[in-house]
């Protein structure tokens, strides 16, 4: 079930890839965010966890000390992720 789930994101993300003009980049993005919302949800109906990845247990014992923006530091540097995004994750995970 999982992996038919990540075919069908993987497809979804290609086909939004190759008929995007590049000068769009701010609509792949918007739309690449509804993708991963939707995915969420799939995941979150289905019950299947995402895995940790390696170092998040140090994002947590910041959130637990107080110290949400060395949090949101991490978060990034471990992720890629941008500002925005680390922040909404961190948030949601106090």
């Amino acid at each position: 079930m999982e992996s038919v789930l990540l075919s069908a994101v993987l497809v979804l993300v290609t086909l939004l890839f190759a008929f995007s003009p590049s000068g769009k980049v701010n609509n792949v993005e918007r739309r690449l965010a509804r993708l991963e919302r939707k995915v969420d949800l799939l995941l979150d109906h289905l019950g299947v966890a995402e895995p940790e990845l390696p170092g998040m247990e140090r994002v947590h014992e910041l959130i637990r000390q107080g110290k949400k923006i060395e949090a949101i530091k991490v978060y990034r540097e471990l992720t890629g992720e941008g500002l925005k995004e680390a922040k909404d994750t961190v948030d949601r995970m106090s």
